[in-house]
């Protein structure tokens, strides 16, 4: 029998819920993987190679990216294990620095973080079926209302967006709907769903990896390990952008400002936190969780990258005919894991790819449409949102908090932005990570006697690492990438005249 949940005493907003316990151990670390891994993989390492132009840079990005996700998953899990609620982070930050924060996060995750990266999956969904079925296009619109934009603003240029309903986006509506309906229906069918594509991918992953100790290309020998640290000396000053050379960096900034495509690869690892109200033994499953999903997913990544340079040279001609003369850097539309499989075993692997790509896109979306709803779910049990999102429905399922997801995250579908609002999504969630890892600062301070089932490791030297250089990255974006940090930094912002009217509302109803 599914056991009820029993809301921790003493924690301001506590939820009376109905949702039910039925994720152990290995569904909680599908989600953390299968969260993880989408099409960012395949395609990010193309436009990071561009930024870098040098192989071990490249694989440096990757490992930074991957200590940093794995100290803050290390983090996390003590906060998870001592407040196993709905919501995950939306509490951790409620709890430490007060409502307001709390809000600010969910809003953002409502308005940009967690929507927008479902829309972005989805598109790219369709676009990797239009591989293999052309009709579904981003050309064929079945209606087009126009084009808005672009707007010129002091941080960098908006736009132009195509607003309307092209056969692409059709695709990666009905994606969404789907997803949602399905995970409307209970958790154990979502997480079995869950499971399913991410042992799929991760194997997709591991297979990868094997095939870069197999297979390799003297063209990949010779341009990336003959000088595999060419352009990386800590005193090199490197044009960036590359090519018109606005600014000369340093190398460890060149690694910061780069790093926002794998961070993005990497992130929604802590989507386990939402659901952390329906986790089995959530003081030992949650941390362990978040340890060994973000483990797995990042050792993956970084050998998917070894693959990627022993089998097509970090740079080439962006006119070259075969994938081989186009490398990392130029690849066709950055696909380089499809490159990779076109190099090995010609076209059949490029479709293999495809396929495989497919089903690790349609697996991620489940497990961020799974988990996101339930945000939304504890926002309203505070008073902070409309109060029918937080009810279940008849499966315990957060079938109203769902369903306002899947309409917003297919309205950005609709609007075009998604790929615009991805640009400065890393910055926005960086803030919310730094915030809740100066959260677990202020709850060791201010709550000692706070039952800890587990302890973060490293405390406070790895916490205290990860601020460092999470603080150091949005520094470098401010100043260098300021077109995709203000636009995240003004949608924060404006969450706090929507707390503050949100916040009378709740209190003018329980006065009246």
């Amino acid at each position: 029998m599914a056991e009820r949940v029993v809301p921790m005493a003493g924690v301001a907003g506590s939820q009376q819920t109905e949702l039910v316990k039925g994720l152990g151990l290995f569904d909680s670390t599908m989600i953390v993987c299968g969260s993880m891994i989408g099409s960012g993989i395949f395609i990010v390492s193309a436009d990071i190679a561009g930024q870098v132009q040098s192989p071990g840079l490249l694989l440096t990005v990757w490992i930074m990216s991957g200590v940093m996700t794995l100290i803050g998953a290390l983090s996390y899990g003590e906060l998870a294990a001592a407040m196993p609620h709905a919501g995950g982070q939306y509490v951790y930050l409620r709890e430490s620095l007060g409502p307001m924060w709390g809000f600010l996060y969910g809003w953002t995750m409502l308005l940009v973080i967690q929507t927008a990266t479902i829309a972005a999956v989805a598109i790219a969904f369709s676009k990797f079926t239009g591989v293999m079925v052309p009709w579904f296009s981003a050309s064929t619109w079945i209606f087009k209302v126009g084009t808005i934009g672009p707007w010129k603003l002091w941080f960098g240029t908006l736009g132009p967006y195509n607003v309307g309903l092209n056969t692409q986006n059709l695709l990666a509506i009905a994606s969404i709907v789907f997803l949602t309906w399905l995970n409307s229906r209970g958790l154990r069918i979502g997480s079995i769903v869950q499971n399913v594509f991410t042992v799929t991918k991760t194997g997709t992953l591991a297979v990868l990896a094997v095939l870069g100790v197999l297979f390799s290309t003297a063209a990949a020998r010779e341009a990336n390990f003959t000088h595999f640290w060419r352009n990386a000396g800590l005193s090199t000053m490197h044009p960036y952008p590359p090519g018109e050379g606005t600014w000369m960096i340093g190398t460890i900034t060149l690694v910061a400002v780069a790093m926002v495509g794998s961070l993005f690869a990497a992130d929604a690892w802590n989507n386990i936190t939402f659901t952390a109200a329906e986790v089995k033994n959530p003081s030992r499953n949650l941390p362990l969780s978040l340890a060994l999903g973000t483990f797995i997913v990042m050792t993956l990544y970084i050998l998917a990258n070894v693959t990627y340079l022993r089998v097509l040279p970090i740079s080439g001609d962006p006119a070259g005919h075969t994938a081989l003369a186009r490398g990392i850097q130029y690849a066709a539309e950055g696909r380089v894991g499809t490159a990779v499989l076109d190099v090995i075993f010609g076209p059949v692997g490029a479709v293999v790819m495809a396929i495989a790509i497919l089903i690790s896109g349609f697996g991620c979306n489940n497990g961020l449409i799974l988990a996101g709803a339930r945000i939304y779910y504890a926002m309203a049990k505070d008073g902070l949102f409309f109060k029918s999102v937080g009810k279940v429905n008849r499966f315990h399922a957060p079938g109203a908090a769902l369903i306002v997801q899947c309409i917003w995250a297919s309205v950005l579908c609709l609007s075009g932005t998604y790929s615009q609002l991805l640009d400065f999504l890393i910055f926005a969630v960086l803030i919310f990570y730094i915030l809740t890892l100066a959260g677990l600062f202020v709850l060791r301070r201010t709550r000692p006697n706070m039952e800890r089932p587990y302890r973060a490791i490293g405390y406070p030297v790895l916490p205290a690492l990860y601020l460092v250089m999470a603080v150091f990255i949005e520094i470098q974006l401010l100043r260098y990438k300021p077109q995709y940090t203000w636009p995240g930094l003004i949608i924060v912002l404006l969450g706090v005249p929507v707390y503050l009217v949100w916040r009378r509302y709740r209190d003018s109803n329980r006065t009246a």
